[in-house]
């Protein structure tokens, strides 16, 4: 019911469209003066390396994500670099313009959660919650963006042939 409510109601996209802006200012900020400060992942990879997040017992909780941090993005750090601060730029427009809101708080949350099993709290949760509701809304996220006139674009171009198909079928 409140997913419903989320994906279809107007007073709905327009709470999410506040939580949408909220969500893509603090990307856009972040991404941007990363961009414009030098930013150099390799300190942070270094530290969530040698310090792995721990259970309890004290054994290491993401072994398999400290893996991937040693073996592929310390080696390229300069790609993690660029990627970093150009993604959260990027999803940060996204979702201050409404425009492919669903990649965009994916993303989000994929950058999140990266950040979390790296063993950074921050404002990490907050932004998950947000962009789990923003993500469950769906299109109507964007419903007051640009996705009003470019999710239906996309529909109409992308899905051309298979209308054509279902009209001569």
């Amino acid at each position: 019911m409140f997913s419903k409510w989320l994906r279809e109601n107007k007073v709905a996209a327009g709470i999410l469209t506040v939580l949408r802006l909220y969500l893509g200012y603090t990307f856009f900020t972040a991404g941007l003066h990363k961009l414009t400060g030098g930013f150099d992942a390799s300190g942070f990879l270094k530290g969530a390396i040698a310090h792995p997040v721990t259970g309890p017992t004290g054994a290491t909780e993401y072994g398999w994500y400290v893996s991937f941090l040693k073996g592929f993005a310390l080696p390229n750090v300069d790609i993690f670099n660029v990627v970093v601060p150009t993604g959260e730029v990027l999803i940060g427009l996204g979702l201050i313009l409404g425009c492919l809101t669903t990649a965009a708080v994916f993303f989000a949350l994929v950058m999140n959660f990266s950040f979390m099993f790296a063993g950074t709290v921050s404002s990490n949760p907050l932004d998950i919650l947000l962009g789990t509701i923003i993500l469950t809304a769906g299109y109507n996220a964007g419903h007051f963006g640009l996705d009003r006139w470019v999710i239906p674009f996309i529909r109409r171009t992308a899905f051309k042939g298979n209308n054509a198909i279902k009209q001569n079928g």
